[in-house]
């Protein structure tokens, strides 16, 4: 399999979850991966998995809400593999707590975990990309950023201006051939979702919401990811594509 032959990917967050199963695919369809996350054991487990696999691949501790790291981490990029083709922009924060209740330090730290670092990536990214004369850029929000979320106002807001950036860096860079797409997973079972999907009362709520009879799964984002980033979506610019079993839908 080689949908992603030659091309150079960073994925951030990429330690759990949905950066995990998009990191392992990338690798299969050969990418050369740069997978960061907070947790640096974490990704460096991921990395062992994908060179156990045959694959290429580096593991990069990440705070996602510094500039400065996100200049290091685009630099050893660039001076591992050349070059940056592909930017999936995957770390995220839950948080589900009502906007009366959430305190500016709260919002905040959302809001650069969420909004910023996406913003951060795209900026010191978006320039390797115009001198390659191409790139594929897909930012991972939410359902919650289409139809808003019940109690969870900041994340709600923050996974909104994920969509609407995407479309304007979309607008912005098309000229220079970089596409920018996001991804807007649903009721998704990963780590950070376990305690919700394990409970039956939360799991019953969940199943109402969905047209199909269950919660996603974090590979089947993966997979929708892969299909933004490489050149099967060439004419795809803007768009945002939920991963949700139907929940945007009813």
């Amino acid at each position: 399999m080689s949908r992603l032959a030659n091309k150079v990917a960073i994925i951030t967050g990429a330690g759990s979850g949905m950066g995990r199963e998009e990191a392992l695919l990338f690798a299969r369809e050969g990418a050369k991966v740069v997978a960061t996350d907070i947790n640096e054991a974490a990704v460096q487990a991921v990395v062992k998995e994908i060179e156990a696999e045959g694959g290429v691949a580096t593991a990069i501790a990440h705070n996602v809400a510094s500039e400065e790291q996100w200049i290091g981490v685009v630099a050893a990029t660039v001076e591992a593999y050349g070059k940056v083709d592909i930017l999936v922009n995957n770390a995220g924060i839950s948080f589900a707590v009502g906007m009366l209740d959430t305190t500016v330090e709260q919002w905040d730290k959302v809001m650069n975990i969420n909004l910023s670092s996406v913003f951060l990536g795209m900026k010191h990214v978006v320039p390797h990309m115009q001198h390659n004369k191409g790139g594929s850029i897909v930012n991972i929000s939410s359902i919650a950023g289409i139809t808003g979320s019940q109690g969870a106002g900041a994340y709600t807001a923050s996974k909104g201006a994920v969509r609407m950036l995407s479309k304007a860096a979309a607008v912005d860079y098309g000229k220079d051939n970089i596409r920018v797409n996001s991804v807007h997973p649903g009721f998704i079972e990963t780590p950070m979702s376990k305690e919700f999907v394990n409970n039956e009362q939360m799991l019953g709520w969940f199943l109402s919401q969905t047209a199909l009879p269950r919660v996603g799964q974090a590979v089947e984002v993966a997979k929708a990811v892969l299909f933004l980033a490489s050149d099967d979506a060439s004419y795809l610019t803007g768009i945002e594509l939920p991963v949700d079993g139907g929940v945007t839908a009813k």
